[in-house]
């Protein structure tokens, strides 16, 4: 296998492993019946004007698996945590005791549990668009190598047909990840 063609296949493989990682980040994201920490991580607070995550704002704690205990830094800025927290996607109603903010979660109806799952099975469907698309620009410059005599015509069907092995594989990490979201979302 010449240097080109292990360069594009190296490459494809980095994308589609990046592509893994961003889709299962995105999974953190979805509430399940646990709280944990990663729930929060879109959430910012307005601080001295500007918009801060609150995880560079508050420590987080996790007594039991609904509750979230967020404890400020900075106690002038707890109102402003807690309108971000009221604000936010989380659902959340926080209570303010003076020193932290108490944040139950809400138990997933049904309903609730079924869009997350839908909203999991797009991000599923976003991370394989991504892990195609980077075959598609592998395959393009493995079919411009040949095409400009680089590499010959088997060299370049044997690397076309490692590179959907390796797409193959990244694809089923995807469905792997998104049937443990799936489950975690359908238990009860």
């Amino acid at each position: 296998m010449s240097d080109d063609t292990a360069s594009i296949l190296k490459d494809a493989q980095a994308k589609m492993s990046k592509s893994v990682e961003v889709t299962k980040e995105e999974f953190t994201s979805i509430r399940t019946g646990r709280a944990n920490a990663a729930m929060f991580q879109g959430i910012t607070v307005e601080y001295y004007g500007a918009p801060t995550p609150l995880n560079q704002l508050a420590s987080l704690q996790f007594p039991e698996a609904r509750t979230i205990i967020v404890t400020p830094f900075d106690k002038g800025v707890m109102t402003q945590v807690e309108s971000a927290l009221r604000s936010s996607d989380l659902g959340v109603n926080p209570t303010n005791n003076g020193d932290n903010l108490r944040v139950v979660l809400p138990a997933l109806t049904e309903e609730r549990r079924k869009e997350y799952v839908k909203l999991a099975k797009a991000k599923a469907e976003d991370g394989r668009v991504a892990v195609r698309g980077s075959r598609g620009h592998a395959k393009k410059a493995l079919e411009k190598l040949v095409k400009d005599k680089e590499i010959g015509e088997d060299e370049g069907a044997r690397a076309e047909k490692e590179l959907e092995s390796v797409t193959k594989k990244y694809i089923e990490q995807i469905d792997e990840a998104f049937g443990v979201k799936e489950t975690e979302l359908e238990t009860i």
